[in-house]
């Protein structure tokens, strides 16, 4: 963990409440140990969070000669966070508890082209029925976190997405659903929230640095180090996608020609495989744009059940995933990369293959240490549960988090931490 000395007595209390989490159970005299402060300040520290309800005792350890030691661990229930994922296919929303467990999770029809301001006012009702039907009493929740794709603009404190969604470039979710719920809200990029919810309910230590890979449209990869999302200059780290990898490859949206998504995206397969009339034919595929994601689905279903020319199709892009993420590792020395979204659920296992196989041959430390490669257990909700992790990431271990929940103008319920 990070060192403790010179911080804040916020910070203090954030860390060690981090390294409860992440601990499992753990005794105040290894608290000490690991924390490098002394037990009476270790003493101290649990104490508040007690009384607090954050943690509780949970037993006593096995017995090493001497009094048994008294364990303490997280109070899971304590708190809940609210996550959503803002997505053309569907909104999905998330309750989370402390340790980042599921108590509740729903899905409804997705953004596609509705106005940001509609969406709004049908996700701020949504999630209050939403709260009523889970039983969660509304005063142990933190805050909602919001998962959306697209570029970010700091100077504008709202997410600027790609050149078809202009509606929602310049609209402040934040301040909308904030207003709207009386709730702290934080946003990020889907990629973001979704190495965030690997970090906290996979119980990561802050020490240990991963990237998760995120597909739905198009792909974004959220960097976590030092126990806190990366974020960049502008926070518009892990643009993955746009990584050219063929300087004289198809074009991409973004004017560059050869990027990852321009060659290996959902909208590519599909085009690729609606060139090939009999496969078009066989697949009935509807080459609309609004119908992006059933189409790319229904390619990875037929890959999945073994369909050699879409075998072939997935392989292409996961070829070009496996070359992307063989730079990355090259240029951040990673050991661990999670794939992630709902564009890796049917045709997961053809990816991670080739992935682990390309990373395996081409990565320069392959000889030093080897890079896993793993799903997300989270699947297809991966983003959401990520949300609402971020907002736990925000709320409970500031220390740890380079983004604070925004702050609503009419005081809510949310309890302080």
């Amino acid at each position: 963990m990070k060192a403790l000395r010179g911080a804040t007595a916020l910070e203090t209390h954030s860390a060690i409440l981090d390294l409860i989490r992440t601990s499992g159970e753990v005794s105040r005299i290894e608290l000490a140990a690991r924390s490098g402060l002394t037990e009476a300040s270790i003493s101290r520290i649990v104490k508040q969070l007690l009384v607090e309800g954050l943690v509780i005792e949970s037993g006593v350890g096995d017995f090493t000669g001497g009094k048994r030691r008294t364990l303490i661990q997280l109070n899971a229930g304590a708190r809940h966070a609210v996550g959503i994922s803002l997505d053309d296919a569907g909104i999905t929303y998330m309750i989370t508890d402390l340790g980042g467990a599921v108590v509740g999770r729903q899905h409804s029809a997705g953004i596609a082209t509705t106005s940001p301001a509609t969406v709004t006012k049908r996700v701020a009702q949504e999630l209050q029925d939403f709260l009523v039907r889970s039983g969660v009493d509304r005063t142990t929740l933190v805050g909602i976190g919001i998962a959306l794709a697209g570029r970010q603009d700091e100077s504008h404190d709202v997410l600027r997405s790609n050149p078809q969604a202009t509606e929602w470039e310049m609209f402040a979710v934040e301040d909308a659903l904030g207003a709207a719920t009386g709730l702290p809200v934080v946003i990020d990029n889907d990629s973001t929230c979704a190495a965030i919810g690997e970090y906290w309910t996979g119980r990561s230590p802050a020490s240990e640095d991963f990237a998760t890979l995120y597909l739905a449209t198009g792909f974004g990869l959220g960097l976590v180090i030092d126990g806190d999302a990366y974020r960049g200059a502008s926070s518009n780290v892990g643009e993955i996608g746009h990584l050219v990898l063929d300087v004289h490859g198809p074009p991409c949206w973004c004017g560059n020609n050869g990027c990852l998504e321009a060659l290996a995206a959902p909208l590519r397969i599909v085009d690729l495989a609606r060139q090939e009339p009999t496969t078009d034919d066989r697949l009935g595929l509807s080459g609309s744009r609004s119908n992006l994601r059933r189409d790319f689905a229904t390619i990875t279903e037929a890959a999945a059940a073994g369909d050699a020319d879409c075998v072939e199709l997935i392989e292409q892009s996961a070829f070009y995933v496996a070359m992307a993420l063989v730079s990355v590792t090259n240029l951040l020395d990673l050991d661990r990369i999670i794939l992630a979204g709902p564009g890796f659920n049917s045709a997961a296992d053809i990816y991670l293959r080739v992935v682990t196989e390309r990373l395996d041959r081409h990565s320069f430390a392959r000889a030093v240490h080897p890079t896993t490669v793993s799903l997300s257990k989270a699947g297809q909700d991966s983003a959401a549960l990520g949300a609402a992790s971020m907002v736990l990431h925000s709320r409970m271990t500031p220390h740890q988090t380079s983004r604070p929940l925004a702050v609503v103008r009419a005081p809510g319920t949310a309890p302080s931490a």
